[in-house]
């Protein structure tokens, strides 16, 4: 199996929350960007990012340049649900 069938099916037969990497909130992900200082308008890419809540977070904080990017299109899916209209401000 390739790489992105295996992702894909990760994301077709569990939910995000059922998987072991899952956290509420990414928070050394946040620690990092904050000490970072960056500002609201800076450009961020989540690279793996898959149903990650970095995003989410992010979003909360006020951030407007989002890009999540995954192999797994099942897994960016899920991501834009769980977002409903604010998916509309992550590319």
């Amino acid at each position: 199996m390739n790489k992105q069938k295996h992702w894909e099916n990760i994301y077709e037969t569990k939910e995000p929350t059922d998987v072991s990497w899952f956290q509420t909130h990414l928070q050394k992900s946040l620690e990092l960007i904050d000490s970072a200082n960056v500002t609201a308008d800076a450009r961020i890419i989540d690279v793996g990012g898959g149903a990650s809540t970095l995003v989410d977070d992010l979003l909360e904080k006020g951030f407007k340049n989002l890009t999540v990017l995954d192999i797994s299109a099942k897994a960016l899916e899920k991501t834009k649900e769980r977002l409903g209209n604010k998916a509309d401000f992550v590319n």
